[in-house]
């Protein structure tokens, strides 16, 4: 039983939230040669069978369930004294976070500024993409914390509010000047599965903005890029289109919508790894618009 390791515990611990032994093999940027070396070593030295395989899936038994539940809690414990004892340089491996396009153009970069200061000898790969995929890449244990918009309720998922964004209906003023004159324009939104659709389609029913034609788009770089060109008007957030505001390329057209968008920051609920338990400790602290808190402290500070 000497034999038996913490890498050997670590390994079954990420195949068994991971699903294949590539995926773990992915997580501890490690070969599935090995993986597979380590899990034939443990179940040798436990005289246990761990795994079935169930299609593609590797399914742990009843004697791999209960070791995974005795060691989670033994594991994470032992990262924690070794984090304190190495004022968290002992801290390893690669943190994959997911990211909206509006989170990673606001509060992202410093976010992870703070992480590598607190974290240094941990890789950081961050990926943005859209709400629904990052969901199924938290739940499906592929990436460790993720920054989306919400609202957001599952029973897997742990969340954190950083904030909210005002929304602004903009066009390029010679636009401005047809849908003065109640011509229909051409709209642009994202997806159906972002909040800013929903808040599109509400602003349509209820009579706010008259649609000539309804279009989408993933990325929202370009569909400010569309709108400035031109193209039609957007619903976008305020604080990605201020430079085209204070030059004149964008200007708002209507009321600005009551409701804000929230964001979030969110792990798995049974996430035991310190290091992302701290980073989402981290997260919980930020703020979606620095700007907004600035100009926040600046007021406080008058008054």
């Amino acid at each position: 039983m000497d034999r038996v390791a913490p890498y050997h515990l670590k390994t079954l611990l990420a195949i068994a939230r991971l699903g294949t032994f590539q995926a773990a093999a992915e997580r501890l940027n490690t070969t599935q040669p090995a993986i597979s070396a380590r899990m034939r070593e443990l179940e040798l030295q436990l005289g246990a069978t761990l795994f079935q395989r169930e299609g593609r899936r590797m399914a742990l038994t009843a004697r791999g369930r209960q070791l995974v539940q005795d060691a989670e809690p033994v594991l994470a414990e032992l990262d924690q004294v070794l984090m304190r004892a190495a004022n968290n340089s002992f801290a390893t491996g690669i943190v994959r976070i997911g990211t909206g396009e509006i989170a990673s153009a606001s509060c992202v970069p410093g976010f992870v500024r703070q992480a590598q200061a607190r974290f240094p000898g941990v890789t950081f790969e961050i990926e943005v993409d859209l709400t629904a995929r990052m969901l199924e890449s938290l739940l499906g244990g592929k990436s460790d914390m993720v920054f989306l918009a919400g609202p957001l309720s599952h029973p897997g998922i742990n969340t954190a509010a950083i904030g909210s964004l005002d929304l602004v209906w903009l066009a390029e003023p010679a636009t401005a000047a047809a849908i003065a004159r109640d011509q229909p324009q051409t709209i642009w939104t994202l997806p159906a599965h972002s909040p800013i659709h929903h808040f599109v389609r509400e602003a349509m029913a209820a009579g706010d903005v008259a649609c000539g034609t309804l279009n989408t788009c993933n990325n929202v770089r370009t569909m400010i890029g569309i709108v400035a060109e031109g193209g039609g008007i957007g619903l976008l957030p305020e604080t990605l289109v201020r430079d085209e505001l204070a030059s004149g390329a964008l200007v708002e057209i209507f009321t600005r919508p009551a409701r804000r968008i929230d964001f979030l920051a969110a792990i798995r609920k049974r996430e035991t790894e310190p290091v992302i338990a701290s980073l989402f400790a981290l997260a919980a602290d930020l703020e979606i618009d620095p700007l907004r808190v600035d100009r926040r402290a600046v007021v406080a500070d008058e008054a």
